[in-house]
């Protein structure tokens, strides 16, 4: 099912997209060398809570996952991409972090993703990948005015994975967001223009640029969740939560970008 949302609900999703920024924002400037995983969750749950909103993750019990995830954000380090469950592990200089947060709040969802690097160490092949996932990411928003088709945002996507050099998994993407946070339609990273649903005023789109270094290939973890490179490389993701509107695409979750 595509949910469209009725227009009176757009200044709750613009609500719910700004907490997701504050929220990561803030959690970002504290993620620093010594800082554990379970820290960040722990903040992440403080924040969701006073703020009166909901975590989408915490009870969230996908096919493809092994149980309810049972933690307030996602936190993905190195060779993790997505769905990376906090674990007892302290953050060191020059790691490359992920954070993914989802939240709802007066009824609607929104999501969003953040990777950078920790600390003073910054490995050039990380940082590229970081801003070559961050203009797919641009460029998929840009591609998705009312009328284009969910096969132009890919497309506009996977052209700036492609250039970069980057394999292109399909498997996981962007989706439609709105009550719940997971919904059709799909988004894939890579796509023929011209293909595909057409996008209308009030659909959500949660867009999702994310790659791995060297391969398209994905190994789960053994916690059930953390999805990894099969060849143990580095990963990047980033994701905004955007709403189609009669001028084009609002960011939701839009927030000053600091460097990768």
């Amino acid at each position: 099912m595509i949910e469209i949302l009725k227009p009176t609900l757009l200044p709750r999703a613009r609500d719910t997209g700004a907490l997701v920024a504050d929220i990561l924002r803030t959690l970002r400037s504290r993620s620093t060398i010594g800082v554990n995983l379970l820290d960040i969750d722990r903040w992440a749950e403080s924040m969701i809570a006073e703020a009166g909103a909901l975590s989408c993750y915490v009870d969230y019990a996908p096919s493809f996952g092994r149980g309810p995830f049972g933690h307030h954000i996602c936190t993905a380090v190195n060779d993790a991409v997505l769905h990376g469950r906090p674990y007892d592990y302290t953050l060191a200089d020059g790691d490359l972090l992920t954070l993914d947060l989802a939240v709802s709040r007066g009824g609607v969802a929104a999501d969003a993703a953040v990777s950078f690097i920790v600390g003073d160490t910054r490995p050039p092949e990380s940082v590229a990948m970081i801003r070559a996932t961050e203009r797919a990411l641009a460029a998929g928003i840009a591609a998705a005015g009312p009328g284009a088709r969910i096969g132009d945002v890919s497309h506009a996507i996977g052209t700036v994975l492609s250039e970069a050099g980057y394999p292109i998994n399909t498997e996981y993407g962007g989706h439609g967001i709105g009550s719940t946070m997971h919904q059709d339609p799909h988004v894939a990273n890579t796509g023929r223009p011209g293909r595909g649903y057409r996008l209308r005023p009030g659909l959500l789109l949660a867009l999702e640029p994310w790659v791995m270094a060297d391969t398209a290939e994905l190994v789960t973890d053994a916690d059930g969740w953390t999805l990894r490179s099969a060849t143990g490389c580095r990963t990047a993701h980033s994701e905004h939560t955007i709403a189609i509107t009669d001028d084009g695409a609002e960011i939701l979750t839009a927030s000053q970008r600091a460097r990768p």
